[in-house]
């Protein structure tokens, strides 16, 4: 906290203006949290897929049967929230992509949040069933939220599943623990995140820099318990 006043009072002698001198900071704070933990939401990212859906959409205008474009352009749907015009596009592509675990998660995924239960649990388990670890087994916690309302003992055998193909990622526990913590399971969700932090630390050094951020995403989380 020193260092942060000290730097900050640094800014503002220079700059000779104290709210000039809080902007450059969080700027300064910002690009260091995203070379070195990536904790804040990347304000780039937003805008790349924005462009991204613009160039799918043209290519499509020009050639409406082009598949791979029609997928790429429903993934960035859904990533958009979008699912109703996503799980449009998927439906026309059942045919071309019938073994493709991937396009399977995607079309369960817009029917769990388009509120067809049955048909998106069916169809992600089928993606499941196509490749076990499709999305590194975020399905199992896709399924996991689906029926933390409704049933309660589903919800967990899937953050069970999720939990057996994962058992040495920070980010791993770091999703379980958030899928505990909306069952309201304090105690599991703390001892989730707890391992995440632990798991972090016995990582060599290089694989600490991509799983810096759930390690700190669990600390904070941790917490706030």
């Amino acid at each position: 906290m020193l260092i942060k006043f000290l730097i900050f009072g640094l800014l503002w002698r220079i700059v000779g203006n104290p709210i000039v001198a809080v902007l450059i900071f969080l700027i300064i704070l910002y690009f260091l949290d995203r070379r070195y933990v990536g904790v804040m939401p990347s304000f780039m990212k937003p805008l790349k897929r924005m462009r991204n859906i613009s160039r799918l959409r043209q290519q499509l205008a020009m050639n409406p049967n082009e598949v791979s474009s029609k997928l790429d352009l429903a993934r960035l749907l859904i990533e958009r929230k979008r699912y109703s015009e996503a799980h449009a596009l998927l439906i026309e592509l059942e045919r071309p992509y019938e073994q493709s675990a991937e396009y399977w998660e995607a079309l369960g995924t817009t029917e769990l949040h388009l509120g067809h239960t049955e048909e998106g649990e069916r169809h992600i388990l089928q993606a499941l069933n196509i490749n076990p670890r499709v999305k590194y087994g975020r399905p199992y916690l896709t399924l996991a939220g689906a029926f933390k309302e409704t049933d309660r003992d589903k919800s967990l055998a899937y953050v069970q599943q999720f939990q057996e193909i994962h058992s040495s990622s920070s980010e791993a526990y770091y999703l379980l623990g958030s899928v505990y913590r909306s069952l309201g399971r304090t105690a599991d969700s703390k001892q989730a995140y707890e391992q995440s932090l632990n798991v972090y630390r016995s990582l060599p050094k290089y694989k600490k820099r991509q799983e810096r951020r759930w390690a700190v995403r669990s600390w904070f989380r941790k917490r706030g318990l």
